[in-house]
């Protein structure tokens, strides 16, 4: 593991320079690069510092889920940023979902949908996932990883959607960090607008849903939490998965 020369044939600070970011760090492969932006945060490093890598040998997912970021067919990244408030860090992988969403429109073919927690879709595959994690110091916290990976190019030997053919990496990340770095600085509930965008590109909203619990998706409410209507009840779920019912049988595995 090593840091890169240059990815996509600009180095790290053309890249810095090009989104106005106080540090790049860019490598060839790393096991994830959740684990260099702790490291890089446990340092010191500034609010901003972007992690870049070419593959992840095991990137994170949500329920300690691990899998390899192909070499070349996505982007692999961890923003690391020191936000001053934190009520409500519960909504901020929602909120850098609903920044990713738009940015990406400009490079899919169809339109990009969202699927509660923390999933980017496009029709009925995802092509685009969040994770955060925090690092505390007593009651402060000290930072935040927002780690993201997008395809690219659909993944091989999985049903992952991709971007469209020919679209540029360097072009995508003009796109999305400037959105996602918004959403990390933001603090507090839900908007209703924010509620409102979530909803138009709400993958799972009216479908029957078998977790977090059997009923119909409801949307989300201004905490993130998922809304469920089963039996007249509305039940309110702050974490799990959604594990939507098949449209068809013949439709294949759950998604």
């Amino acid at each position: 593991m090593k840091e890169a020369d240059s990815y996509d044939g600009y180095d790290a600070i053309e890249i810095a320079a090009m989104l106005s970011l106080p540090r790049v760090v860019l490598f060839d492969d790393v096991p994830s690069t959740l684990d260099i932006a702790h490291r890089l945060g446990d340092e010191g490093t500034e609010s901003g510092t972007l992690v870049i890598a070419d593959e992840q040998t095991a990137g994170r997912g949500r329920m300690g889920r691990s899998w390899h970021s192909e070499r070349g067919r996505g982007i692999w990244l961890t923003l690391v940023e020191r936000p001053a408030a934190t009520e409500m860090l519960s909504v901020l992988s929602l909120r850098v979902a609903l920044a990713l969403a738009p940015a990406l429109d400009h490079f899919a073919e169809l339109p990009v949908r969202l699927k509660w927690p923390n999933d980017v879709y496009v029709e009925d595959r995802k092509v685009a996932g969040v994770l955060l994690e925090a690092r505390w110091r007593g009651s402060r916290l000290d930072w935040m990883a927002a780690g993201v990976g997008i395809n690219v190019r659909a993944p091989q030997g999985h049903d992952g959607a991709s971007l469209a053919p020919g679209t540029d990496r360097v072009s995508v990340l003009r796109s999305v960090v400037p959105g996602l770095r918004r959403a990390l600085a933001t603090a507090g509930p839900l908007s209703p607008a924010e509620i409102s965008s979530f909803a138009a590109r709400d993958l799972a909203l009216g479908r029957e849903c078998e977790l977090p619990a059997a009923g119909c998706v409801a949307g989300i409410d201004a905490s993130g939490a998922l809304l469920v209507d089963a039996g007249g009840r509305r039940g309110v779920h702050h974490g799990g998965s959604l594990v939507l019912v098949q449209r068809s049988t013949m439709s294949g595995g759950r998604r």
